[in-house]
This record gives C-alpha cells, sequence and structure tokens, in this order.
C-alpha cells in the first residue's frame, strides 16, 4: 500500500529539520563504533576489574574476545508490580546467552519510582525528572566499555523512556528492550471507576475505596489500565525495539520465559560479533519516531508521550514537535478503546488482536513505515506476527485478520473515530495537548467561567465544599516542569467526573500533567509557555470565561488580549524551591528543564 500522503510529508518535514542534528548522531555513533569489542581498548588492569567476579570460562573467553559481552541494565525492583518479575531475568538471561554464544553482566541498576504510589503526594513532584535520572543512570551503567550490546529491562512510565534515552548514548551498540507483562485482569475498571466517584462524594468509606483499589492491583505485573507503562509497550513494537508480539503475554508463564531467552540470543546476534548488526541509533531514525506517533494516536495512548517521545527523538538527533502529532493526529484513526477510554483492559485487547492486528491494519493503509531497520529484522511487516509455543519452542505466526471484539479492537476501515485519540489546541493561552479518545463528542467543547487554583488540593477541598457545583472550567497553574516538576493530577479525575455526571459542563486546564489516565472530562494539558515563565494560563482570574473546544483545535480565554497582558501573574502557593520528599535535591533540574512540548528535559 502506497504511504498516505500526511504521513509522507510529515515525515520528509521532520528529515529535513533535523538533516544537520541528525547527521551529527550518525557520526557520533560511527566514530564510537569499532571493530570488535571495546573490551580491547581497556588496560588489563581495567578488564581485570570488568570481569573480576565472572566464572574461569567467562574470564577466558573475555580476555580473548571470543564471546560479545551483553550488558543488562534493570530496573527491578519488588515495591512496583510491573518490575518485580525481573528479579529472576539476569540468570536466565546470563544462561541464555551463554548458550547463545554470548555473556551477560549486569552492568546497572537504575531507579523505578511507582507513580501510583506517588500519585497527590510530594514525591509525584520528582517524576517526571526521574526519567533524566533513568537516563544519567543508564549511561553510567555502559560507561564502562565493556560490552558489545545491551537488554534494557523496564516497562513503567517513565522507566522505558529514560533507560531508551540513556541507551540512545551509546546508539553504536544493539539494545533490545525486555518486558515483564500485564497482571491478570482484576476488578472491573468500570467498577473501580464508580467507587472511586462515589468515596470522591463521600458516599463509601475509605476502606470499600482501598479494597476495591486492591482488587485492580493485585498481583506481578503491569496495571492493566491502558496508561504510559502499557503505552510504553506498545511504542516498543511500532519502532522495532521489542521482539514482535512481545509485550503483552503475562508474566510466570512459558511463553514469557521463551521470549525473554530469545531476547537474550537475538542481542548476540545483534552485536557486532554476531551475524546481524543492527545498532540502535539506526534503529531509531525518522521513520521509526514516526511510526511510534501514529501507534499512540491509533491507540488512544499516554498523553505522557507527547513528552517523552519529543526527549527520545532528540536523544536521537531528530526534532520533532506537537504540530507533527497534531498533523498525523488528523490522518490516523483511533483502533482501540482500552481503558480509560472504554471499559476493556490490555489483557482483552491482546486477546482481540493486540499490537499485531493494529500494525497490520496500519500498513494496509499506508499509514505506518514498512521499511524501517527492527531488531527482528524484515521491517515491520515482522510485528504483525505473534509468538506462540510449538512443542515447547518458541515460534511466530502470522497474527489474527479479524479484530477478536470490536468494542475493543476496529480494523482501519471502521475505526472508532476518523482522527487520532490525542489532539493539539491554540488560542490566546498558549498550546495544550488534549486526549480526546475518552471524551464523548458532546463532552469536547466547553465554555464556561474559570476557577482558578494553583494546587490539586484547593480544587477537592473546593469540590468537598460545593462550591464548584456548576459549569465551570478547573484551571490549576504553576504545575509545570519550571514550578514543580510537572506532577500528574489524577486527584482532580473523580471530583471532576462527579461534576460532569451531575450534568454540569466541565473541563480543566492546567500546565500539569494529566497522562496516560486522562478520562472523560475534557482537560487541556501541558499548556505552553507555562505559568512559572509567565504564561497567558498565569493571568486567568476567577469567572474569566474560557472556551475549550477540542473540535477545533481552540483554547482561549474570552478576555481581550490587552486585558489579559496588562494583568500580572500570579504567583504560585508553593515556591520552586519546595523542600522535602528529596525536591530540594532537583532545584537544578527546575531551573535548566525544557518547555514540556520540547520534552520537559534538563539534560538536552
Amino acid at each position: 500500500m502506497a504511504l498516505h500522503p500526511t504521513l509522507a510529508a510529515v515525515t520528509e518535514r521532520i528529515v529535513t529539520r533535523s538533516a544537520v542534528e541528525r547527521a551529527a548522531y550518525l557520526a557520533k555513533i560511527d566514530n564510537a563504533k569499532r571493530s570488535g569489542p571495546h573490551r580491547a581498548k581497556l588496560s588489563c588492569g581495567n578488564l581485570a576489574h570488568g570481569f573480576a567476579a565472572c566464572s574461569a570460562p567467562e574470564k577466558r573467553a573475555l580476555a580473548a574476545r571470543a564471546r560479545p559481552n551483553i550488558a543488562i541494565v534493570s530496573a527491578y525492583n519488588d515495591m512496583l508490580s510491573a518490575h518485580q518479575p525481573f528479579e529472576t531475568y539476569p540468570a536466565a538471561i546470563k544462561q541464555a546467552t551463554w548458550a547463545a554464544g554470548g555473556i551477560a553482566q549486569v552492568a546497572g541498576g537504575v531507579p523505578a519510582m511507582c507513580d501510583g504510589v506517588t500519585q497527590g503526594q510530594p514525591g509525584m513532584e520528582l517524576s517526571l525528572f526521574s526519567r533524566d535520572v533513568i537516563a544519567l543512570s543508564t549511561a553510567v551503567a555502559l560507561s564502562h566499555n565493556m560490552f558489545d550490546g545491551a537488554l534494557c529491562l523496564g516497562v513503567c512510565d517513565k522507566i522505558v523512556p529514560g533507560l531508551l534515552i540513556g541507551a540512545l548514548a551509546f546508539g553504536h551498540l544493539p539494545v533490545l528492550f525486555v518486558p515483564a507483562g500485564p497482571m491478570p485482569s482484576g476488578l472491573g475498571n468500570k467498577e473501580k471507576t464508580a467507587i472511586r466517584q462515589l468515596y470522591a462524594e463521600g458516599k463509601v468509606e475509605r476502606a470499600e475505596l482501598l479494597a476495591a483499589e486492591s482488587k485492580s492491583y493485585h498481583s506481578a505485573g503491569t496495571c492493566t489500565f491502558y496508561g504510559t507503562a502499557n503505552s510504553n509497550q506498545l511504542l516498543m513494537e511500532f519502532m522495532g525495539i521489542h521482539l514482535p508480539g512481545a509485550s503483552f503475554i503475562a508474566p510466570g508463564t512459558p511463553l514469557r520465559a521463551a521470549l525473554t531467552e530469545a531476547a537474550a540470543a537475538r542481542i548476540v546476534r545483534l552485536s557486532a560479533l554476531g551475524d546481524s548488526y543492527v545498532p540502535l541509533g539506526r534503529v531509531v531514525d525518522e521513520k521509526a519516531v514516526v511510526n511510534g506517533i501514529v501507534g499512540l494516536l491509533a491507540s488512544g495512548g499516554s498523553t505522557n508521550h507527547t513528552i517523552h517521545l519529543v526527549a527520545i527523538a532528540k536523544a536521537a538527533g531528530i526534532t520533532i514537535d506537537w504540530d507533527d502529532f497534531s498533523e498525523l493526529s488528523s490522518v490516523v484513526p483511533l483502533l482501540a478503546r482500552v481503558y480509560p477510554n472504554g471499559t476493556a483492559d490490555v489483557n482483552h485487547f491482546q486477546a482481540a488482536g493486540g499490537v499485531q492486528f493494529m500494525i497490520r491494519e496500519l500498513l494496509h493503509a499506508g499509514l505506518v513505515h514498512a521499511d524501517v531497520t527492527t531488531i527482528a529484522g524484515q521491517g515491520l511487516h515482522r510485528y504483525t506476527q505473534e509468538p506462540y509455543l510449538e512443542e515447547g519452542q518458541l515460534a511466530w505466526r502470522d497474527g489474527g485478520a479479524a479484530s477478536g471484539d470490536r468494542d475493543v479492537l476496529r480494523g482501519a476501515v471502521e475505526p472508532f473515530d476518523a482522527s487520532g485519540g490525542i489532539k493539539v489546541l491554540e488560542g490566546n493561552l498558549g498550546r495544550a495537548i488534549i486526549k480526546v479518545s475518552a471524551v464523548k463528542p458532546e463532552h469536547r467543547v466547553v465554555e464556561a467561567p474559570a476557577r482558578v487554583f494553583t494546587d490539586q488540593e484547593g480544587v477537592v477541598e473546593a469540590f468537598r465544599l460545593g462550591e464548584l457545583n456548576r459549569d465551570v472550567i478547573v484551571v490549576v497553574m504553576h504545575q509545570g516542569p519550571r514550578a514543580n516538576g510537572m506532577p500528574e493530577l489524577h486527584r482532580l479525575t473523580p471530583p471532576l467526573g462527579v461534576l460532569q455526571d451531575r450534568g454540569f459542563r466541565v473541563a480543566l486546564v492546567t500546565d500539569g500533567r494529566m497522562s496516560g489516565a486522562s478520562g472523560k472530562v475534557p482537560a487541556a494539558i501541558q499548556v505552553t509557555p507555562e505559568a512559572q515563565l509567565d504564561g497567558a494560563i498565569a493571568k486567568v482570574r476567577d469567572g474569566d470565561t474560557i472556551r475549550l473546544d477540542a473540535e477545533a483545535g481552540r483554547l482561549e480565554a474570552l478576555v481581550a488580549n490587552e486585558t489579559l497582558r496588562a494583568r500580572s501573574a500570579r504567583a504560585p502557593h508553593i515556591e520552586a524551591t519546595a523542600e522535602g520528599f528529596g525536591r530540594e535535591l532537583f532545584a537544578t533540574f527546575r531551573q535548566l528543564v525544557s518547555t514540556a512540548e520540547s520534552g520537559a528535559s534538563p539534560l538536552q
């Protein structure tokens, strides 16, 4: 199928815009590549330190440079349910790597915080910056110059982007990402949402809320709603950095174990000492980035990736912006409905055909690039195949040609929506992102008086006091990267949902984040410029009429522009120099961080 002209035009624009930086990046990784293992450049003392704890056969192989040495960079901890399965991965990977002709060493660990634990807490102000700490930690792990390739073990929100940004600094190395899979389905999403809203209204006790949450998040594996963690997994397949079909296979199953072992064997072949050398920096190119954007849009994925994909692309010398997302969104159909965009979870999505069905449909529609370099070879068509076990051995077969459940997954000719799940808004308040895939059409245009806050707590208290029982656009400012690290504002979801259910016209406007769990209430998020940089959002006052129009892509305060400009910016409730929970350690990050549209990174 010929490429859709919009996909071709956006890709060409990105190639042209990125030409200088991309060429410099490729020259850098080509220069970094050596003939044979990098450890050949190490002194005897260096090398002795590097393999001191290895077995005698491993030492002989490393000294002789006869086997590729594979770095394991792990985000394991057993507080994150999604990462708990990684505890046993290093031993299995080492065994499988040796059997495939290589050696594996745990090169380093990276921090991995759980946004589910820190939501609404001070620690959430470290969440976005943890991505860049992870990138730095990945670079430290790979800096020993001992390695011919890497396996990155990570799943959740900032962790996969951080690992990928860090690994791209070593783009001359082959790198393969290894997931852990989702937990089994628990309490239905519809029931969970209902109990959250009842608790927000004071109609159920905390014990009942905790019981419901515990039934939802109940075992090892990724949380099953389609937030940033599961968006990460889908994007790794669309960008060709996972093995095909690896994303949503449950932990602790024979197929999951076989895929992990296959990843270890594959990275040996991808190394410079193998027969299929493919460096990461050549996998993550302009076409792969566009494929990632399309996958995000077609699945109604996490708005966090309008930040993370920008930073990932930048790490590979590629410049993208929200206009690229917006233009692609106008032609990419919405193919999936997974909670919060529907009631199904990712296990249901996987059973209905999952990533393989989506990629096949988008290939047939000319909406993704087929001719890309991937860690699996054979271009993106390889990712229309699903893994299975045949007499105990891992094999791949063509994924289903039809959706197993049209309420969850549809083809490109009969989508849930003709356009993607994420849109860009513009107007006199700046630029913002809105996730519309979960918002019913009748709620996509809201015009109402503003009620202005500088933190989540104020909104929750106003709701409790009944002050928001009316048509209202809640404005929460000073939540951007420069102000406090741009925390997610999920404490606002239940009360705003209650107001909408009461029949009021409700929306949220904020320079903070809502991420992949953005729900049924229209939310203009990541407003840029943020309040801390004297953005217009800081000049909104209680009672100003605001119009949020997701259909036309507009976000405007219906106030004369000269009036808006003449106002002074509202000061934050908490200064950017906040202390406690380690926030004081990130003061430099807050001072250096770029805008949300530029990737919100203090490193780039």
